[in-house]
């Protein structure tokens, strides 16, 4: 069918406001979520997307006690550094390598044996019975510590800590810092079974002590705890 010039002019003026009217459309912003993409369902056979790491396998760490030493972190932010922590496990023999130093951003692990307060394991047992703050009860202490300065003490160069928790808050004034001693030295334990107890400081041998400060020095975490 054929079309007068009228028509053909009528038609052509709504299609130039079409074109305008979806210019104009075109330009306003869409609503957020608009340009989201839907959900991609993986293929069976597709490589998994990583786990998060477990940290209880490679160095032997209670699982339960790990997320109770990375939320201490995690809830300070003003701990600036954040690549290496310890965490001690006090349901341990002191036989054992229960200190461990974690290197957060690769889940490594190394452990090392550190002794307890003897006001902790009065029969001397070998195992921390219990736990106190209290100023002259010579036991160690659970929670939170950063660490602090160096000094040279009777046991030559040292570190001190600072208790972050009321289970600690004492520490400083009750002089609890890593040091070395005799009673921590492996011989101890090739011979007794078990280290020798310090007044509630963390007793490592000569080189775990060297190994523990350099990595934890600058204000890292130290998280300590016995759990059922």
């Amino acid at each position: 069918m054929s079309l007068n010039r009228r028509e053909m002019l009528r038609l052509g003026a709504a299609g130039a406001g079409g074109l305008l009217i979806s210019s104009a459309a075109s330009s306003v912003p869409l609503p957020m979520g608009v340009l989201t993409a839907p959900p991609v369902k993986l293929d069976p056979l597709a490589p998994r997307p990583a786990q998060p790491m477990s940290f209880a396998a490679p160095g032997g760490i209670n699982p339960q006690l790990f997320q109770k030493a990375k939320a201490a972190l995690d809830s300070r932010p003003w701990i600036r550094q954040r690549d290496y922590m310890g965490v001690i496990d006090f349901a341990k023999s002191s036989a054992d390598g229960r200190f461990h130093l974690v290197h957060l951003p690769s889940g490594q692990v190394e452990s090392f044996a550190v002794a307890h307060g003897r006001g902790s394991d009065p029969a001397h047992s070998g195992f921390l019975e219990q736990f106190s703050n209290r100023p002259g009860s010579a036991a160690s202490s659970n929670g939170a510590y950063t660490t602090g300065e160096y000094y040279h003490g009777k046991y030559g160069l040292s570190m001190k800590v600072h208790g972050l928790d009321w289970t600690n808050s004492n520490a400083e004034s009750r002089a609890i810092v890593i040091h070395n001693a005799w009673y921590a030295e492996p011989d101890m334990i090739a011979i007794h079974g078990k280290l020798g107890r310090s007044e509630g400081c963390f007793a490592f041998s000569r080189a775990d002590q060297a190994k523990v400060m350099s990595r934890l020095a600058g204000g890292r975490l130290i998280y300590a705890d016995k759990l059922a």
